[in-house]
Order: C-alpha cells, then sequence, then structure tokens
C-alpha cells in the first residue's frame, strides 16, 4: 500500500493553510516581520527537489515562480526570496518569502532573526488577501 501524504507537525505547528494548488499546498507561516508562504508538494516521502518526478518538478517550479509573483505584487515586496533548505523539517518544502528594503533583516537571511508571531487579525487579513491573491492557480 502507498504512503499517504501528511504535512509534518512542526509545520502544522508554525503555519495556516491558504490554499491547495494543483501540486502544492500553500501556508502562511506564522511570522509577524515578514509575509512568508510555504508550498509544500503533496507528495508522500518527498525530501529533495529530485524526489519529484519530472512532471512534478516542472509544475513545482511554475507553481512557485506565480506565487513568488502574486506575493510580491499583494505584499508590496521590493525582493522575493525563495529557497527549500529542510535542515530542521525534512518534509520537502519551498519558502516564498516577501522582503522590503530596511525591513528587520535586511539585507541578510530570515531565519533566527526573530520569532514574533502574527496577531490573531493580522493573521486572519493575511490568509484571506493571499487566499484571493491565490485564485485560478
Amino acid at each position: 500500500m502507498a504512503e499517504a501524504w501528511g504535512l509534518d507537525a512542526r509545520l502544522v505547528a508554525d503555519s495556516h493553510f491558504v490554499a491547495d494548488l494543483a501540486l502544492c499546498q500553500a501556508r502562511l507561516m506564522d511570522r509577524a516581520a515578514w509575509p512568508w508562504l510555504v508550498l509544500v508538494p503533496r507528495r508522500a516521502g518527498a525530501v529533495e527537489l529530485f524526489d519529484l518526478g519530472d512532471a512534478d518538478g516542472t509544475l513545482l517550479a511554475r507553481e512557485t515562480a506565480a506565487v513568488a509573483r502574486r506575493l510580491k505584487q499583494a505584499a508590496g515586496a521590493d525582493k522575493i526570496n525563495v529557497g527549500a533548505l529542510g535542515n530542521i523539517v525534512a518534509q520537502l518544502h519551498v519558502h516564498v518569502v516577501a522582503r522590503r528594503a530596511g525591513d528587520l533583516a535586511w539585507p541578510g537571511p530570515v531565519w533566527g532573526v526573530t520569532s514574533a508571531t502574527l496577531a490573531d487579525a493580522d493573521r486572519t487579513a493575511w490568509v484571506t488577501r493571499l487566499r484571493a491573491a491565490l485564485t485560478g492557480l
């Protein structure tokens, strides 16, 4: 029997569901300093990009580019950072982070700078805004 896809418990704890795309689940990271999405391919056992087949790899690249474009517009970002690290959470996921010149970590990386989480109202507003931005993907 094939392994069922499930979301790593750390991603569940640190993020909020936004939308299901053709391949990925889009989730808002619970960080107040940056609009930050993670895209998690719904493929059991995927840890590395090369664990996806050619078709899924192409679809991941397309979804990442489309989400990045829409996040940049929705957040009024100066720059979008994209990365798939997986050193703490092995499950394949792609970070898409909206950055602004002068933000809390600019121009450095966002990891480890702050763990401040979104206020309930801000989280609700961002989820609503991002769902609308990702409609049609």
